[in-house]
């Protein structure tokens, strides 16, 4: 058998937080603080607006970029969330927001345009660069308690006179630190990203998981710059349904509407119906989860700094990205794999984030109050194990 593979896809490798999860998965009575999936379900009119639409017999191709409804309903509903000002033609339903960052990365990239990545970050940009034969240069914001501050990013551009500086990507509330920009914040790294002339690929998929302030986004400073990545997993626990939206100039979008057409044709039919109905009529739908992550990130941090975790508290998504304590492995893997062996709990390591995240476990508050208690009270035991 030939063996002559895309040489970029063989560099590239599997998730390993996809693979720790799985390989922690087979082992009986582990709590799973592993994945970023809303342990909520679906909500029950969402399902309806479904099951009315294989009733309807809507098993038919829709247009590329999506049924014309959705794609209206869907600029209404950022627009009126965000104070956003896009039209249906600015939008495009994806297959999850993961496609719509693939498709637009491939739209917007050419061999050795560098991609600007702060980190930690979920690591699914870099591979998508690497196979759009891009270059990647990160930015550790771990001295700046995990925010890209301007100063940081012009002076990473100004060491790299020699690098073709195409994009930055952005991702807030920020998987996996759960920190988030403020308006003075985003002032500031906006300004520095039109003198540079940068695209950005601004992921906001937990939008509407922000807690201490309304968000904002780098759409409403630099539009004509800013692809926004969004969509329905987190804000209406629909991870399964694939469910996504990009939403960007419509210049933009007439060249993301190829690459998103060869890579899925179009979403799901049934699935766009429901989420016309989630975008229609489940605009506090997300609120309801809100307020339980809150409930469970602040019972979680009043847990762990008495063991000595350290960590940004975070002021959206559903994650705590702790500093391991001093008298435990630092390595971040080491740590992980003895916590699964000894006590039956699963994080995900720091490391699986990038530069920054080493020392750090990042820990998913997306399940039951029951199930971060017996995390507790495992992790208390393998904490005090060590002294």
């Amino acid at each position: 058998m030939r063996e002559d593979f895309n040489e970029i896809v063989k560099k590239i490798a599997v998730s390993d937080i996809r693979q720790f999860d799985n390989e922690v998965s087979q082992v009986p009575g582990m709590v799973k603080l592993t994945l970023g999936e809303p342990d909520f379900n679906t909500p029950e009119h969402v399902k309806e607006a479904a099951i009315q639409a294989i009733k309807d017999n809507q098993s038919h191709y829709t247009p590329n970029p999506g049924i014309p409804a959705l794609r209206e309903a869907a600029a209404a509903y950022y627009n009126e969330k965000f104070d956003w000002h896009y039209k249906a033609e600015n939008v495009i339903t994806t297959v999850g927001a993961t496609e719509g960052i693939a498709a637009a990365l491939q739209a917007i990239v050419n061999p050795d345009d560098v991609v600007l990545i702060p980190t930690p970050i979920f690591p699914i940009y870099i591979p998508d660069t690497f196979l759009d034969h891009g270059q990647v240069i990160f930015i550790d914001t771990s001295a700046d308690g995990f925010v890209l501050t301007p100063e940081r990013l012009q002076a990473t551009i100004t060491a790299h006179p020699e690098a073709n500086f195409k994009a930055i990507v952005l991702n807030y509330p920020n998987n996996p630190t759960g920190v988030t920009y403020n308006h003075d914040e985003l002032a500031g790294l906006a300004e520095v990203i039109k003198q540079n002339q940068l695209w950005v690929i601004s992921d906001e998929v937990y939008a509407e998981l922000s807690y201490s302030e309304p968000h904002e986004s780098l759409a409403n400073f630099i539009p004509d710059q800013v692809i926004v990545i969004n969509g329905l997993s987190k804000s209406h626990a629909m991870t399964g349904w694939r469910v996504g939206f990009l939403l960007a100039p419509t210049a933009v979008v007439d060249e993301v509407i190829k690459t998103h057409q060869y890579m899925v044709t179009a979403p799901t039919t049934i699935v766009q119906y429901a989420a016309l109905e989630a975008v229609t009529n489940g605009k506090e739908d997300s609120q309801v989860m809100a307020k339980q992550y809150i409930a469970r990130r602040d019972y979680l941090i009043g847990a762990l700094e008495p063991l000595g975790f350290k960590m940004a508290r975070p002021d959206g998504a559903f994650y705590l990205f702790a500093k391991i304590p001093a008298n435990c492995p630092q390595d971040s893997w080491t740590f992980v794999r003895e916590l699964a062996k000894t006590q039956k709990l699963a994080l995900i390591p720091g490391i699986s984030f990038g530069a920054g995240g080493e020392g750090y476990v990042r820990i998913s508050y997306a399940a039951s109050m029951e199930n971060l208690e017996k995390a507790v009270a495992r992790l208390t035991a393998y904490v005090q194990s060590q002294n």
